[in-house]
């Protein structure tokens, strides 16, 4: 390390540090001062991009994602659970919103039993109250039984595992976990720790319909089979998201079926690709009505489901999702047609803020891909940091998704050079796939992203 001695050497210094501009230089007290240092930056991500096929999304090896520290919405899985996942896709490498989807496509099923008819509107009616009141049962064939029965049930599975629905079709309670990058670009998965969240007390107390004993009479005048389509995103920028949701519904119907099916019928799956796109998405639901869906499994990313939400709705069918966040979604007009099995951004904003503050970051920096999904989780989550005090000190940047799979990649070159210059010790990036090219623009404009050793 280089020192400076003297009054001329001290000012040599000085203008050093004021060319590096946010960088820092450290005196002695005596006159000397050490050469400035890149300031180490603390690299974390979210839901979109913390899976172990992030690593793929890098153009050329670049070891940038070792230390990277995020959170997602994840309940701890069984052993079992995960290796009959595995007997679906023995390629599965990470169960991001498995569970998820595993539990929209059981709660869809039961709720048509309860209602003793395939017509949307009615199941629909009877979502919330699946997983509130009742009779508690947590298997697949154990909640039909009952439904068949005409028992009222609190189905709890994978994820849905505390409280039920509140009012909006949505968790009153939700786990999270903490993740970590490893050396060798894998998570860790030592180092995840699950968080709760939400509060039991906000599910609906109101009273479904009451359920229709199956009876040859009630099969004969339900419109059975059951049609789910899938409106997952098998291609485009959260098409690394996939591979989990899949096995997830895939699952789920070996499930049913095994357990006798939903009002004395196998119930079928209409396999669907979101594109991760409004164009590709609005074309797979136009498909579906034409094919007789009565439920859609989807869509991935909360702009996608905000996008096709209309024509879901004016086709009078319903819309749920395993992997929506956006907080705005719980208000959204949908004429009681939509429902997750993911929980609100605001939730996770209140995650990612604390697992920030943890490291006692000085100068934070929050990029999200501008879409309802980033934006909103970017909102809560500088909610949550002025909350703690830490207003003055955050920036935000967004960036443009690319429209198309053939559309130009994310440009992030300027915005990292304001990163750089801002002198960001965190940084924050909400995105999916794309996001990768974020990170590597950073490293380009030299932010010295620190990695694990």
């Amino acid at each position: 390390m280089l020192v400076f001695r003297g009054t001329r050497r001290a000012a040599l210094s000085a203008a050093a540090c004021a060319a590096l501009l946010l960088t820092g230089c450290g005196s002695d007290g005596e006159g000397e001062a050490e050469q400035a240092q890149p300031t180490q930056v603390h690299l974390y991500g979210t839901d979109g991009n913390m899976q172990n096929s992030f690593k793929a999304e890098f153009e050329q090896p670049t070891g940038l994602l070792k230390g990277m520290k995020g959170t997602t919405p994840l309940t701890p899985l069984s052993e079992d659970f995960k290796n009959r996942l595995r007997r679906q896709d023995p390629k599965l490498s990470d169960f991001l919103y498995a569970a998820e989807t595993y539990d929209a496509v059981v709660i869809s099923a039961i709720a048509a039993q309860l209602a003793g008819s395939t017509e949307p509107a009615q199941i629909a009616r009877q979502i919330v109250g699946v997983t509130t009141g009742g009779e508690r049962c947590d298997s697949v064939a154990d909640c039909l039984d009952l439904a068949r029965a005409g028992r009222d049930i609190a189905y709890r599975g994978v994820s849905l595992n505390r409280g039920g629905f509140t009012d909006a079709g949505e968790p009153s309670t939700a786990s999270y976990a903490t993740l970590h990058f490893g050396t060798d670009e894998q998570l860790d998965e030592g180092k995840t720790e699950f968080l709760g969240a939400g509060d039991e007390s906000t599910a609906s107390v109101k009273k479904p319909p009451a359920a229709k004993r199956q009876t040859r009479d009630v099969e004969e005048e339900s419109g059975a089979p059951l049609k789910l389509g899938g409106l997952l995103p098998r291609t485009g920028d959260l098409a690394l998201a996939y591979p989990p949701m899949g096995a997830g519904a895939a699952l789920a119907i070996d499930d049913i079926n095994a357990a006798e099916g939903v009002l004395g019928e196998p119930v079928e799956w209409v396999d669907g690709d979101d594109g991760t796109n409004p164009d590709t998405a609005k074309a797979t639901v136009a498909r579906h009505v034409t094919a007789g869906v009565h439920v859609i499994i989807g869509a991935g990313a909360s702009g996608i489901s905000r996008a096709v939400l209309p024509d879901v709705v004016a086709a009078g069918l319903v819309l749920f999702s395993p992997s929506n966040t956006d907080a705005g979604l719980s208000t959204i007009e949908d004429n009681g047609l939509y429902f997750r099995t993911a929980p609100s951004d605001i939730l996770q904003g209140r995650a990612l803020a604390d697992m920030i503050l943890r490291d006692g970051p000085s100068r934070i920096a929050l990029i999200a891909r501008k879409d309802s999904y980033g934006e909103g989780l970017q909102g809560n989550v500088r909610a949550e940091l002025e909350r703690a005090g830490h207003g003055s000190d955050v920036r935000l940047f967004t960036y443009d998704p690319p429209a198309t799979p053939d559309a130009p990649p994310v440009d992030f070159s300027q915005g990292a050079k304001e990163i750089k210059q801002f002198g960001a010790d965190a940084i924050l990036v909400i995105g999916f796939g794309e996001s990768a090219r974020v990170i590597e623009a950073l490293a380009a404009a030299g932010v010295n992203i620190q990695q694990q050793q």
